[in-house]
């Protein structure tokens, strides 16, 4: 190993991939604390850095403590041992909370009171709004509680991952003369964790209680008999993560159900409780639960945030959101409802939000009617098992065209819902596959084979985000129609590597995951280096959601050595460290979080002049290289690749409302405007591409 590889390889270099993922929650919380979003917004930004919060110890907390019971040596880049992993997460994660709270707390709600939405406490109830909760909590709440007395006939209950229950302590004996000291009270799942007071009883349409509060003003009548002297909130996290033994597995969807039953009750990681309850108490549920002081988070209000996501969702105040805005459709298609006709003029691209989702829904459509239509293919790695694309494919089905569809069935927290999906599919005749065992088919990709006159066309999409039309008007993502025959032919290769065995050759246009993008990306990266040391300019910019995979990072500190600028867009974890000197001093890092969640992937390569843009489902690391089913392909339309490189790079380079820099000691801190003008890349593609 020479010096050069020794010197890349010093983990001062790298940034930590849990701390970074921390970091990029952080971005996604400050935006709750933005006065220029909207105020219900701000609400919804809290609400979503609390269920992140939440898959992070599902998943990655999860998977470290896993690590340190068996003793795992396994490190990053970084080479931090993951019980000092946990360790800095924890002294993180815990100032997290915190500010959680406070911005609950001492912003969010006197703001939201000032509009007269209010989250009342049971000390501020009247007689009416009193009246009605206890009438509530007769009639919905006391026939479904089941509550459990702690004795040695009744065992510590099993408490399911992320519900919402509560620890009672009692003084006095039962009918039965038992002296139970504690008690559990579960809330079934069923009931809304926010009740909005009717208006007649709130003396406004929009006074809300928390659930928590109702059982704590009632928690009396739970135990008649007894002296309730406290009732204390908690939540239990755990391990969500599925292990399905890929060689070992014979039915992959009677695997994951299994593993799906036991989600629920996975090893606990962390344990949310009122910070109110006494020390005694919370050891009693530290020792149920096998925890530890550090992952213990006492909490300064309801212990799930999450839950009020659904409060802006109650009320109507179009003031108090971001605007609506309409979807635009490509001008091509206004003059033409034939989509085959429009993609054989030309390539036609997408970029949702911006530009509706609709047509790739009507592509579907159009396809299953199309008597000259033969076959349809597509992979879908989340879409919901109600959703107008599966609803199409099933018509496709019915309609007598061969329908094949790659269903991930492991595609995290969304394997139920695919679960329903394949099987909805196959009542309806389409021929249902999993893809490979031990490489999740993550590629977004739909082939269309139509007779036109003596031949067989190949109608293609390719995208960089799921097939779900809900979240089509939440994230940003490109999805590009063509019927370039290469393309096509590279599409039903990789089709054919996902239904059957053999090899079905080499593809000419599209770089492919496991087999030639981690090569590729590396080459180009390399090529760039070369041209610049060649005295010629250089420049590579990349627009990713995370990178994290070492040889590509060590790759582009050798291109920043040699010369090249290099500009990296990324959305979440990143463990490139810019700004090094003699090391990664012409890279900058910037993330961008905003309304809308960016999900694009995007490669640009100067190539002395050619200009290469890439779009990809792949982000920049070790499972979307490796373990994955990806593709990644080449504009070759000029029209098109300028738009790229306008709108969905450039743009976002001169950000500076809703991005954020990259420093080398891995904090990020907030571009602003100063005397510039201010710039905000999503609200300007508003402005630009919708109607």
């Amino acid at each position: 190993m020479d010096q050069k590889t020794l010197e890349l390889n010093a983990p001062e270099l790298y940034i930590n991939r849990e701390l970074s993922l921390l970091e990029f929650n952080r971005r996604v919380l400050e935006l709750s604390k933005d006065g220029s979003n909207p105020l219900l917004e701000r609400l919804k930004y809290l609400c979503i850095a609390s269920s992140n919060l939440d898959e992070f110890f599902e998943i990655r907390v999860a998977g470290l403590k896993q690590q340190v019971v068996y003793r795992s040596a396994t490190t990053g880049p970084d080479q931090i041992a993951p019980v000092e992993q946990i360790k800095r997460i924890s002294e993180v994660a815990h100032e997290f909370v915190a500010e959680q709270y406070r911005i609950l707390n001492d912003e969010l709600i006197p703001l939201l009171a000032d509009e007269a939405i209010h989250f009342l406490k049971r000390s501020q109830w009247d007689t009416k709004q009193a009246g009605w909760v206890k009438r509530y909590f007769n009639r919905e709440l006391m026939p479904v509680l089941s509550p459990i007395g702690l004795d040695p006939s009744h065992p510590f209950p099993r408490i399911q991952n992320k519900s919402l229950n509560f620890l009672v302590s009692l003084e006095g004996k039962d009918a039965f003369g038992r002296d139970s000291a504690v008690a559990i009270v579960q809330a079934p799942r069923a009931l809304p964790r926010i009740i909005n007071i009717p208006a007649k009883q709130a003396g406004g349409p929009h006074c809300f209680v928390f659930l928590s509060s109702i059982i704590h003003a009632h928690v009396n009548d739970i135990f008649p008999g007894m002296r309730v002297s406290g009732c204390y909130q908690f939540r239990v996290t755990r391990d969500s993560d599925l292990f399905v033994d890929d060689e070992a597995v014979e039915d992959l969807i009677l695997a994951l159900e299994g593993e799906l039953d036991q989600r629920r009750f996975g090893e606990a990681v962390r344990l949310e409780i009122a910070e109110e309850c006494p020390p005694e108490l919370v050891s009693l549920l530290k020792r149920e639960f096998d925890l530890v002081d550090d992952e213990i988070y006492q909490c300064h209000g309801p212990v799930n945030l999450r839950r009020l996501m659904e409060v802006p969702e109650m009320i109507e105040r179009s003031d108090l959101k971001f605007p609506a805005f309409t979807p635009s459709r490509p001008r091509r298609l206004a003059t033409s409802g034939d989509l085959f006709a429009v993609i054989r003029r030309g390539d036609l691209l997408l970029h949702h939000p911006f530009e509706s989702f609709g047509p790739v829904i009507e592509f579907l459509r159009q396809s299953a009617a199309d008597p000259d239509v033969l076959v349809i293919k597509q992979t879908l790695y989340r879409t919901g098992s109600d959703s107008p694309i599966a609803n199409e494919l099933v018509e496709a089905a019915r309609a007598g065209k061969e329908v094949t569809v790659v269903v991930e069935l492991q595609a995290r927290f969304d394997e139920r819902a695919n679960i329903e999906l394949a099987a909805k599919l196959q009542e309806a005749g389409a021929h249902v596959v999993y893809g490979v065992v031990g490489h999740k088919t993550h590629a977004k990709m739909i082939l269309v084979v139509r007779r036109e006159g003596n031949q067989l066309r190949r109608y293609i999409h390719l995208g960089t985000g799921n097939y779900h039309p809900s979240t089509a008007r939440l994230y940003t993502d490109y999805g590009l129609f063509t019927c370039e025959n290469a393309i096509g032919l590279d599409v039903q290769k990789i089709f054919h590597q996902l239904t059957a065995p053999g090899r079905p050759g080499k593809l000419k246009k599209l770089l492919q995951s496991p087999f030639t993008l981690h090569k590729a990306v590396v080459e180009f990266i390399n090529r760039e280096a070369t041209i610049a040391r060649a005295g010629k300019p250089a420049r590579i910019i990349a627009k990713m959601n995370a990178l994290t995979e070492v040889n590509v990072i060590k790759a582009l500190y050798e291109a920043s050595c040699a010369g090249v600028k290099i500009d990296l867009i990324v959305r979440g974890v990143c463990a490139l460290r810019p700004g090094i000197a003699g090391v990664s001093e012409n890279i900058s890092v910037r993330s961008v979080v905003g309304r809308f969640l960016e999900h694009t992937r995007v490669f640009y390569f100067q190539n002395d002049g050619s200009q290469d843009v890439y779009l990809s489902s792949a982000d920049w690391m070790d499972r979307n290289f490796f373990s994955r089913i990806e593709t990644c392909f080449l504009i070759e339309d000029k029209r098109v690749r300028d738009r790229i490189l306008k709108k969905g790079l450039h743009s976002y380079l001169g950000d500076n409302v809703k991005a954020w820099q990259l420093r080398s000691d891995g904090t990020y801190v907030r571009v602003k405007p100063g005397s510039s003008r201010a710039r905000e890349a999503q609200l300007q593609l508003l402005e630009e591409l919708c109607d």
